[in-house]
């Protein structure tokens, strides 16, 4: 049994931009699938896509820098952790490296962005930063 999923999902895509690798496979879950989906939506992942053969896994297509090969994350924190719950109201949302980087912040309508979250006026725990 895992006890932080989330984690896990988290140092696998760390470890796999150190190895230089093109994917990573993850177990699926409906919150990875999430995260992987704000990923892909704020450029920081090429793909993410959902394969069914035996189990169901999640597939995301790392993105490096055309010209240099630099990975397009720099750095993956999970903030939020199992022991230590972390949650902010809609006031309370900093940014990250002064909004060059983005929170995701799971709130009750759902996983967001920090933008979208004070944008929307909505708080909640806040999952991992990335930049």
């Amino acid at each position: 049994m895992m006890t932080d999923p989330i984690a896990d999902m988290l140092s696998r895509i760390r470890n796999a931009f150190m190895a230089k690798k093109k994917e990573v496979v993850l177990p699926h879950s409906k919150i990875k699938l999430g995260l992987a989906n704000i990923l892909v939506k704020e450029k920081y992942l090429s793909d993410a896509k959902v394969t069914t053969d035996k189990k169901p896994v999640i597939i995301l297509r790392l993105k490096y820098d055309e010209t240099t090969g630099e990975p397009a994350i720099t750095s993956l924190r999970r903030v939020s952790k199992p022991g230590h719950r972390r949650y902010v109201k809609s006031s309370e949302i900093g940014k990250v490296l002064n909004g060059f980087g983005m929170a995701i912040i799971s709130t009750p309508k759902g996983l967001m962005t920090d933008r979208d979250a004070r944008r929307n006026k909505v708080g909640g725990e806040i999952v991992c930063e990335v930049y």
